[in-house]
Parts: structure tokens; C-alpha cells; sequence
């Protein structure tokens, strides 16, 4: 694993991987208008260096998006129909965040991220490592899937994953240039991101939230900033030949001591096969 600042990349070669067939409908998709809209952003929250500028109008045609990202409870359907072997189970693991490993855990630390470790057996049926498992877990995002176990979840369930202005429209909920779902209050309250100084103490419980947690957005939408990234079908920099896969929303690890990327126009990029404790993904099509 080499590092990077919301997650750190695998040095692994990707390895291709054959989709598996239609085999489920994606379930209840809420039907997105068209329209044109400002995206990105320029305001002092942002980062330049992420290319959230600079700000663009970007039409988008009518689609329709999952409310929710998908469950742990659903991706198991998924593995139990199809067999289909996750990225993290085949490397052997995959990244946790330290402060929800058990405290005689000694897995090796990220060297530039040194609060990610990179544990043996950790997968998204063991999503905060060996000891752990999906039991009380199963309305909250799955998390340790790489973009590629996403697209082969999507193949199977007749769908795709969202493009990056597919994903920030939605996620906006209808509103123009607002930073969060509901607009500019930066509301802890109505998200599930870091409490406290990051990554010291912390005054509530380090993991996910269940996907309906907090109220939806204009659209219907749960949770599109905070708790979990999501993978789209964005490339981080095309024209200067960075082909990471793009993350978009933030997560639960997010704070203003160290990241404010849980706002609707953030992106971080980290390459395809990268799994971790903290990015998941939602359904478009």
C-alpha cells in the first residue's frame, strides 16, 4: 500500500476482472430530472489540488440513482448467488482505520496515512478485521470493495455505477453552489463524520452508520456527504494522465482538523482496486 491523504492506494498491478451475469434487479431507483447545474466548486473549503474547480455549468440528462448505497445485507446476496470473490479477499486484505482495530491488533501502519493499516483478512465480511463480523452490520454501507467489485455488483444487478456529474447533481439534492445536501450550515448533526480532533480522541463510536441514518436530501438521497465514499466512474485527471478512479462525498473519517471533503463537490482519486473500512458505492442507471 503506498499512501494518500483519504486513502491510500494499493502498488499492486490491477489485475482484469470478468463481470458476472444480470442476475437481480437494483431495487427501488428514484428518478432524477434533467437539468443543468454549476458544478464544482471554488469557495475557500475547497481544494485545488483536487480539481474541484474550476466551477463549470454541466447539463445532465434525466437518470435514476439509488436513495441509499448499497448494504451490507445486499451485497451478500450479491456473493451468495454469483460466488464472486472480492479484490481485498483475493490480496489477502485490505485497509482498516486504527481506531476500530482491537487495541493488541499490530497490523502494519500506512506510512504516509499512519491511522490506515493495512490488515490480514480484513474484507467486507470482516470489515473492521479478523474478529469482526457483518452480523450487526447488515443495514450499513459494504465497505472494502474496489471499483471493480462494485462494477461487477452493478453487472449483476442490471445497473451501473454514476458519473461524477450524475453523482454531485444528485447529491446536491436541487440546491446551486451549496456545499452540503441541505445547504451551507456545516452541521455535524446532520451527517455522519469525525468528532473531535482527528485522528485523537473521539467522542462517538468510529464505523459507518446504517444507510437510512440522517434525513435524505432534496431528492430523496441518504447520506451522499459523510459516512462513506463513493465510487463513480470518474477519472481523477485524465489530461495529465493520473487514470486513478475518482471518490466522491466523503466519509465518516472526515473532519475540518484534517479533511473537509465531506461536502458535495469534493473528489479524492485512488486507483481501482483499492479497498478500505471507508469507501463504498451506490447504484445509477
Amino acid at each position: 500500500m503506498s499512501g494518500g491523504c483519504c486513502a491510500p492506494d494499493r502498488d499492486e498491478s490491477s489485475r482484469r476482472r470478468d463481470l458476472p451475469e444480470r442476475g437481480a434487479e437494483p431495487g427501488v431507483l428514484i428518478e432524477v430530472p434533467g437539468g443543468t447545474f454549476l458544478m464544482g466548486s471554488e469557495d475557500p473549503l475547497a481544494y485545488p489540488a483536487d480539481l474541484e474547480g474550476p466551477v463549470r455549468r454541466v447539463e445532465v440528462e434525466a437518470f435514476s440513482i439509488a436513495p441509499t448505497t448499497v448494504t451490507v445485507a445486499e451485497f451478500d446476496a450479491f456473493v451468495a448467488a454469483t460466488g464472486y470473490v472480492t479484490d481485498a479477499e483475493q490480496f489477502g486484505d485490505s485497509l482498516v482505520f486504527a481506531g476500530s482495530l482491537p487495541a493488541e491488533d499490530s497490523s502494519p501502519a500506512v506510512t504516509a496515512t499512519p491511522w490506515f493499516r493495512v490488515v490480514s483478512g480484513a474484507s467486507w465480511r470482516r470489515p473492521s478485521g479478523p474478529a469482526s463480523s457483518i452480523s450487526p452490520v447488515a443495514d450499513h454501507p459494504v465497505t472494502h470493495v474496489s471499483r471493480r467489485d462494485a462494477d461487477a455488483y452493478c453487472a449483476w444487478a442490471g445497473s451501473s455505477l454514476p458519473s461524477e456529474e450524475q453523482w454531485e447533481y444528485a447529491a446536491r439534492g436541487g440546491l446551486e453552489q451549496q456545499p452540503f445536501p441541505w445547504g451551507a450550515d456545516e452541521s455535524l448533526d446532520r451527517m455522519n463524520t469525525w468528532r473531535g480532533e482527528f485522528p485523537g480522541e473521539h467522542v462517538d463510536t468510529v464505523f459507518t452508520a446504517p444507510v437510512r441514518s440522517f434525513e435524505p436530501n432534496g431528492y430523496g438521497l441518504y447520506n451522499t456527504t459523510g459516512n462513506v465514499w463513493e465510487w463513480t466512474t470518474g477519472t481523477f485527471d485524465a489530461a495529465r494522465r493520473d487514470i486513478r478512479a475518482v471518490i466522491r462525498g466523503g466519509s465518516h473519517l472526515c473532519h475540518a482538523s484534517y479533511c473537509r471533503r465531506y461536502r458535495t463537490s469534493a473528489r479524492s482519486g485512488v486507483t481501482e482496486d483499492t479497498s478500505s473500512s471507508h469507501i463504498g458505492f451506490r447504484l445509477s442507471r
